[in-house]
Order: structure tokens, then C-alpha cells, then sequence
């Protein structure tokens, strides 16, 4: 059972990251160590050479971590990113984005996750990213 709910994470989203809630980012699915969120495709995401921008892609994957840590710890809203790394794959196709995020480790002050992105009717994954998130002292 996660210990926090979708309708929870859009809540944080929409209160507490304005620029994703702005950008119509959102979860579809937490569940405990793993959480799926979307961002809704617009032309404005594009960079030159029509491709959605590298920035956008690493905010999702980003998000989608918070999701997943917070899936294990709870409403834990000062957990912060303390390592990212993304590998782009495949160029984005103009579709929604999807990210699948996944727990690898969770530790007294640590949590390590995946998250693999994917634009939506595309079979490969467009993008993988790891990270780490910092759980704040008292919160563990």
C-alpha cells in the first residue's frame, strides 16, 4: 500500500510545483515503490529540430522520483533530489511523455530510483534516468 495517494501527489503538484501543475504534468498511477506520471503534449515544448526539449523530459523524471520517494515515506514535502542523471535514447515523438518510475534502494536517509520515459505510442523508451533523493533528518 502506498502512503500516498495520486489524488495526494496532484494536490502537492498543483500547491506546491506550480511550474508542473502549469505544464498539466500529473500522476495516472502510485503505487508502493513505483508511480507513473504524464505531460500532456504541446507544441510549445518543442526545441529547434522539432524535438520536445531536453529540459521538460528531465522535470518529468525529476517529478516522477519525488512521486516514488513519496510513495515509501509518505507527505514528506523536503525530501530533495541529491543526484540525477538522464541518458537520452530516441527522439521524442509529439505525444504525450510518459514516465515509469521505480524504487531501487531505500535507506535511512536515502532513496534510489529508475525512471524510464516514454513518448506515448512509441515502443522504445525515449529516455532513462536515475537519481537520488535525501530524506530530510526526523523524517526517516
Amino acid at each position: 500500500m502506498p502512503k500516498i495517494t495520486v489524488e495526494e501527489f496532484n494536490g502537492i503538484i498543483r500547491d506546491d510545483l506550480p511550474w508542473a501543475h502549469e505544464l498539466g504534468m500529473h500522476a495516472d498511477q502510485i503505487g508502493d515503490g513505483w508511480a507513473t506520471l504524464r505531460l500532456p503534449y504541446r507544441e510549445s515544448m518543442l526545441r529547434p529540430g522539432g524535438t520536445v526539449a531536453g529540459p521538460l523530459m528531465m522535470g518529468l523524471a525529476d517529478a516522477c522520483m519525488y512521486a516514488v520517494a513519496l510513495s515509501v515515506l509518505g507527505t514528506v514535502k523536503l525530501a530533495v533530489t541529491t543526484s540525477f542523471t538522464i541518458n537520452f535514447l530516441y527522439r521524442v515523438s509529439p505525444a504525450d511523455l510518459l514516465a515509469e518510475g521505480r524504487l531501487l534502494k531505500r535507506g535511512k536517509r536515502l532513496v534510489v530510483m529508475e525512471v524510464t520515459l516514454h513518448s506515448e505510442g512509441h515502443d522504445e523508451p525515449v529516455a532513462h534516468a536515475t537519481g537520488t533523493y535525501s530524506i530530510p533528518p526526523g523524517e526517516a
